[in-house]
């Protein structure tokens, strides 16, 4: 198991309400057409606790994609490409 983290995207179908999305504090949420994304910095053991809240609370994954980082100099923002 790779203990560093990485960025993914998780896509859910529907739109995910504060009382959701308050399962997921370390992601960022969006809503994108009827689905909503979560985006964030996951290690292995994270992604898979992510996974089992979304099935804990009967969420449908529509997708999971781990992101490629920006090369970015040290020190600066951490943004994500899809």
């Amino acid at each position: 198991m790779d203990p560093t983290p990485a960025p993914y995207l998780i896509r859910i179908k529907g739109h995910l309400g504060p009382t959701m999305l308050a399962a997921f504090p370390k992601l960022a949420a969006r809503h994108r057409g009827t689905h909503t994304v979560l985006t964030g910095l996951l290690d292995q053991s994270a992604l898979y606790g992510v996974l089992a809240e979304m099935e804990a609370l009967g969420l449908d994954l529509l997708e999971i994609r781990r992101l490629t980082p920006h090369r970015t100099p040290p020190g600066a923002d951490h943004r994500l490409s899809r």
